[in-house]
């Protein structure tokens, strides 16, 4: 392989001014989960402990092995989306090892309005669950939850997404035999005494953890009989009487442990479709890039310099390195996982379209995993362009990204916008997994460009009802509208609304992708039927 050599210096005015202006967006970045990591407030805390119950993510730390990494997933989904609930969702979901057998883990945050589930929370627990699937991961759920959040329930109760497609998800899970453990390590009302009830095998914590379709209060309101909770829906009666759960633990630390042994009988782990190489560290430091990214949004960054800091050896074997090079192509390694890496080098056009498409062809005939490296403003416009066929080009290039059933991945970079984000394997052509880094911004445009685009609108309206406006009027009407796309466009925006999974730290890129790659090492291979590419 050709190995990249940087040509950055270190010691430039402008490398260390770039280094501190996004060490301010890693210190934001950190600052906010921080604040997911602390779940509810202090109060809440020390109420939950009250019960001789453990922090949730104490029960997470306790279930997976010691030692062993923990890829939380959409961290800071509805990040000031709701009062007083700080960032996460009041849910925790993450992929981890349990007897060295990777699990999704889904743990509802008692600490956070009781665990209940707004929105978000099913949206988040949803994704967990996808990711799960495509992956075939056990799931264990540790249920602790004060079920639907009511008044939210326009978000959480009729549509598909929601509430009941966590139980759908169970179901066609199960069927598929991957396995969904729950741990009922508090109360579970209502619908949300279905998860465990769906699941394949159930953990209660004795008088501590709950199941019942209506609680005390709800039963005596509805047929007048007085109840506790102990009888109505306690470990005793269900582990005894109902059947419901499996196993009864004495409290948390038993109850984990017993999961802990669950995972032991479940079937081996499929052998690998991939051979791994040695992993081999970047020949230049992967912080570096935090200088090589340019303060000025407006600069675009070197992204070959960004791939020589991310890849085995810093080795890149360039495909098609003469044409179409505002788009980088080329096979690499990341922890030893070779994979085909698709990296903007500025505006999308016919021939970086065309070269787009036959590359994602080779990947999938050689069975490689895609990485998209999004930073491109979109497709080139203009009559040379159209008449060029950027349109049938660029149809070519989703044509193939679309079609591609192998593993995909995609990380913002930089800014990722209109065609130009779909065409990188955006959110609605369902990545297997897509991050970004804190610098990132997308949207249907950039603010400017749509700010000109609508007051050229508002323009020829005015000129058509013979209102000529000043240029201090245009000002007035452009600023709002940058305003709204500003807003609209950074990371934390797409981090908050679950349109990626979670904002990562360049530095964290390679560990991440060096987990995902073994998860999808134990995939089985799909073939990949194109869809008909115009020519």
């Amino acid at each position: 392989m050709t190995i990249i050599n940087s040509l950055i210096s270190t010691h430039e005015e402008e490398y260390r001014k770039n280094f501190e202006a996004y060490q301010d967006l890693i210190e934001n970045l950190r600052a906010l989960r921080q604040q997911a990591l602390e779940g509810g407030t202090q109060k809440a805390r020390e109420k939950h402990t009250a019960k001789k119950k453990m922090l949730p993510r104490h029960r997470v730390e306790a279930l997976i092995d010691p030692g062993s990494p923990f890829l939380e997933l959409a961290m800071l989904a509805g990040e000031g989306m709701y009062e007083d609930v700080p960032p996460g969702g009041s849910i925790i979901t993450g992929i981890g090892l349990i007897n060295n057998r990777p699990c999704m883990i889904i743990a509802n945050d008692a600490t956070v309005k009781g665990g209940t589930y707004y929105g978000m929370t099913c949206k988040k627990h949803v994704r967990a669950q996808q990711i799960a699937s495509q992956h075939r991961l056990p799931c264990i759920t540790l249920v602790d939850s004060g079920g639907g959040f009511l008044p939210d329930m326009a978000n959480i109760f009729p549509d598909v997404g929601q509430f009941g497609s966590i139980f759908n998800n169970q179901v066609r899970m199960s069927a598929e035999g991957i396995s969904q453990i729950a741990v009922v390590m508090g109360p579970c009302t209502a619908g949300g005494a279905y998860i465990p009830a769906l699941s394949d095998e159930v953990v209660i914590v004795k008088e501590q953890g709950y199941m019942y379709l209506g609680g005390p209060e709800l039963t005596y309101a509805a047929t007048s009989e007085t109840v506790d909770a102990e009888s109505l829906g306690g470990a005793q009666m269900h582990s005894s009487l109902s059947g419901v759960t499996d196993y009864m633990a004495i409290n948390d630390q038993h109850a984990l442990q017993i999961t802990r042994n669950l995972i032991r009988n479940l079937s081996e782990l499929p052998s690998p479709r991939w051979t791994r190489e040695a992993t081999r560290p970047p020949n230049y430091e992967c912080a570096e890039i935090q200088g090589i990214i340019s303060r000025n949004s407006k600069i675009p960054t070197d992204t070959r310099e960004i791939l020589a800091r991310l890849l085995d050896g810093s080795q890149f074997d360039e495909f098609k390195p003469l044409f179409g090079d505002t788009l980088l192509t080329g096979f690499a390694r990341i922890h030893g996982y070779k994979i085909g890496i698709l990296a903007n080098q500025g505006v999308l056009f016919t021939d970086s379209a065309t070269k787009a498409a036959h590359f994602i062809e080779l990947c999938c005939q050689r069975d490689i995993p895609l990485l998209f490296l999004a930073d491109v403003t979109g497709f080139m416009v203009g009559k040379a362009a159209e008449q060029a066929g950027i349109a049938k080009a660029g149809a070519r290039m989703i044509t193939a990204m679309a079609s591609a059933n192998v593993p995909k991945y995609t990380i913002l970079i930089g800014s990722s916008y209109g065609a130009g984000y779909l065409a990188m394997c955006g959110r609605p052509f369902n990545p297997t997994a897509m991050f970004a880094w804190p610098n990132a911004r997308s949207a249907i445009m950039g603010p400017e460009q749509a700010a000109t685009v609508l007051a050229l609108v508002r323009e020829q309206n005015n000129k058509a009802k013979g209102y000529f406006w000043t240029s201090e009027e245009m000002e007035a009407f452009k600023e709002p509208v940058r305003k709204v796309y500003e807003e609209f466009q950074p990371a934390s925006n797409f981090s908050r609304n679950l349109w990626v999974d979670g904002i990562i730290e360049p530095t964290e890129t390679r560990d991440v992708m060096g987990l995902l790659l073994e998860l999808a090492s134990r995939t089985q291979v799909k073939s990949t039927p194109f869809g008909v590419f115009r020519f």
